[in-house]
């Protein structure tokens, strides 16, 4: 018998609050909400979640939450809720006692599911389907919760507080970004502990790195059709619980392993920044299991369609929605939030879909009760909110519509600069927007220029080097037939599918990818690299991975110890030290553009290859592939002037760029097409840029006076 279970099995009627299973070192306090449950029992099993030792009904419900006070309970009891209530999906009802439940609040999981027809609360084989009802006990295919002492000591642990206008993110999956480090022990590769390794912490220096921002490190479901073909969700957006950590992830020490690695990473200068999907849970719709929120409560927890409650709102384009308008719901998201901010001391979240998370009854709003939920809170307030401005809904595309405070993932961004490179028409202006911190999208309600969220890749789609190496993807190992992943990724393989093609093929990816690193780097706005782009991973053509837990999608580490992996991260990291070197490539506000920063230098100005500055038809001149884009800004120290000049060529052969007046004394300190070129000054007015390339020039100037 666990020592955790006290020998009198008991409850008192305890407290509605806090919600989950709290101890106080001298019981342990049960708290659940269910607004339509009838009864509700807890199971204690023994240490190993195997064989259920009782079931106690909590006997007290105080605001539609239920509770009970086990007195002498310890933590590492193992634990999981049976729910009473009618079994009525045509009426959103889905009780079935028979099925062991996840504690929404739970801490720390035991075990993982093992896939079995016990988890669905129906018959899979009747002919009624979900309208049937299963009684068979889950208990054994289920993981359980396991309480926890939530004490961790963080020592002298200080965030970085890295100024947004200073940030650098770099998404990276946890198990992916060390599976095949070989310098690693085995049982060390893919967990968090790993992330932590003070070589993988310094090669995030050398690349400039402020921020990492992990995918999903909730605990997250294995799909049963995927488990079925062999695959792994390995991405993680299916989550099974909202506070605990994923087991895999954290195998030596629960999760204070990832508060480990939180604080190693703190103590070296970088942020951690969590993806988190609270717009969807692992349930699915009708036909999927019953893990926890269906169970204790399906008609709260999630969108139903009204009239049709049998039936669920699908504004996610994975089944189910979760109701974040009820306010039992929007409280379990929040408080999860404020429990990574405070017990993982995290530093901020990008949310999956955010715009599900801001629907109200009549769609999208940015006033929402979550969007004013979160703005209001003095711990969640003042940490990174970063949005994905989308989801599959009605008018589900919502980029530059997120109130002040959040960031937003742009795909324009993404797009525009893809195309641009690729020598697709009429980009030009496209371009400019997007270079000039997409003030068009984001300038109002006095947002920054930070809130536009720069990238060429990410997670969802081609890595960078595929942009460059293939023109269709190649997602064949997903076993979906190819139907599955982006249908427009704006890549080009510059002559030959896939790798190889010879010297002339890599010569032409190569300056491809420098320009859009470079574009991404020297943006105005927050600059985001997809782990792996700055030595040139590759996953063979698959833009949509989600189900690669193999090399596929694990960072190639021998890539970034050879060249040319090694050249192109210390290409990324000069990119880096050149944004932090000059204010003029972080621009702080959006600015009057005109406003005079020194003399005959305003603060944003484009022109031409002649040095002329761009009219209405240079601008509408669908045959242009050249741009020349000027930025002033004041230095740190007020007594000068930051100048850089940009000078872009998409085009097939050299340009010729006449400098526009007045004339400084100008240093190139970066040509994208010889990388390893030191600075050095520019003689005369003109400069040449090679093809498929850009140049960046900086000088300094005094100001204007008042």
């Amino acid at each position: 018998m666990t020592m955790a279970i006290p020998a009198q099995r008991r409850l008192t009627s305890g407290s509605p609050y806090p919600l989950g299973a709290a101890s106080d070192g001298l019981g342990v306090n049960f708290a659940v909400f269910s607004a339509n449950a009838t009864r509700i029992e807890l199971c204690l099993f023994d240490d190993r979640g195997r064989k259920e030792l009782c079931r106690l009904t909590l006997p007290e419900c105080t605001d539609e939450v239920w509770h009970g006070y086990l007195p002498d309970a310890q933590p590492g009891l193992v634990y999981g809720y049976r729910a009473h209530g009618p079994y009525d999906p045509r009426n959103g009802h889905r009780f079935n006692p028979h099925k062991l439940l996840l504690d929404p609040y739970a801490r720390r999981l035991t075990g993982a599911p093992r896939w079995s027809d016990v988890l669905f609360g129906y018959r899979m084989q009747h002919a009624k389907a979900d309208l049937s009802m299963d009684r068979r006990d889950s208990a054994l295919a289920m993981p359980k919760a396991i309480v926890i002492d939530d004490y961790f000591d963080w020592g002298r642990n200080v965030p970085p507080g890295t100024p947004w206008r200073d940030t650098v993110l770099y998404e990276v999956h946890l198990r992916g970004a060390t599976m095949q480090r070989d310098d690693l022990r085995p049982p060390l590769r893919g967990t968090a502990s790993a992330l932590a390794d003070p070589r993988f912490i310094d090669h995030l220096h050398r690349v400039g790195v402020t921020a990492v921002e992990l995918m999903p490190v909730h605990a997250f479901l294995q799909d049963r059709f995927l488990v079925e073909r062999g695959l792994r969700n390995y991405w993680g957006y299916s989550t099974l619980s909202f506070f605990a950590p994923e087991p895999a992830y954290v195998p030596q020490g629960g999760p204070n392993e990832l508060k480990q690695a939180v604080r190693r990473l703190h103590a070296a200068g970088i942020e951690v920044i969590l993806d988190v999907v609270y717009n969807h849970t692992c349930e699915g719709n009708e036909l999927g299991p019953t893990l926890s929120w269906r169970g204790l409560d399906n008609a709260s927890y999630y969108r139903l369609i009204p009239g049709d409650e049998r039936h669920y709102i699908n504004d996610t384009g994975c089944g189910n929605t979760v109701n974040i308008s009820h306010p039992r719901v929007l409280q379990m998201v929040m408080d999860s939030l404020r429990y990574w901010a405070s017990a993982y001391q995290v530093d901020g979240f990008r949310f999956d879909l955010g715009v599900t998370l801001g629907r109200e009854g009549t769609g999208f709003d940015p006033g929402s009760g979550f969007f004013d939920a979160i703005l209001q809170d003095p711990e969640l307030a003042r940490l990174k909110l970063i949005s994905e401005p989308w989801d599959v809904g009605p008018d589900g595309y919502q980029l530059g519509q997120h109130p002040p405070g959040f960031a937003e993932w742009n795909d324009r961004f993404r797009d525009g600069v893809r195309r641009y490179w690729r020598g697709d028409d009429g980009m030009v202006g496209e371009l400019a927007a997007r270079l000039a911190g997409s003030r068009d999208l984001f300038d109002r309600r006095h947002r920054r220029p930070w809130a536009t969220i720069n990238y060429a890749a990410s997670h969802d789609g081609f890595t960078l080097r595929d942009v460059v190496a293939y023109s269709g993807s190649h997602n064949e190992a997903n076993g979906e037939d190819g139907n599955d992943g982006h249908g427009e990724n704006f890549s080009a393989n510059w002559g030959n599918e896939g790798p190889g093609g010879g010297q002339d093929v890599e010569t032409l990816r190569a300056l491809a990818q420098h320009a859009m690193l470079a574009t991404v780097l020297l943006a105005d706005g927050t600059p985001m690299l997809l782990a792996g782009d700055e030595f040139g991973n590759s996953q063979e053509g698959n833009n949509n991975a989600y189900c690669q837990d193999t090399p596929i999608s694990w960072l190639d580490w021998s890539q970034a110890a050879d060249d040319p992996g090694a050249a192109l991260t210390h290409y990324v990291g000069r990119l880096t030290s050149l944004r932090k070197a000059h204010c003029s490539l972080r621009t702080a506000r959006y600015d009057d553009v005109d406003n005079e920063i020194a003399p005959g230098i305003a603060a944003l100005s484009w022109f031409a290859e002649n040095g002329q500055p761009m009219d209405t038809a240079t601008w509408e001149d669908a045959g242009r592939h050249c741009l020349a884009m000027r930025r002033a800004s004041t230095s740190d120290d007020a007594d000068e002037v930051d100048v850089t000049l940009m000078l872009l060529n998409a085009g097939d052969a050299p340009a010729v760029f006449t400098l526009a007046p007045p004339a400084l004394a100008w240093t190139l300190e970066l040509d994208s097409s010889a990388t390893q070129r030191p600075p050095q000054p520019v003689d005369g007015d003109t400069l040449e840029i090679a093809a498929h390339s850009l140049a960046l020039l900086a000088a300094r100037t005094a100001g204007n006076r008042s």
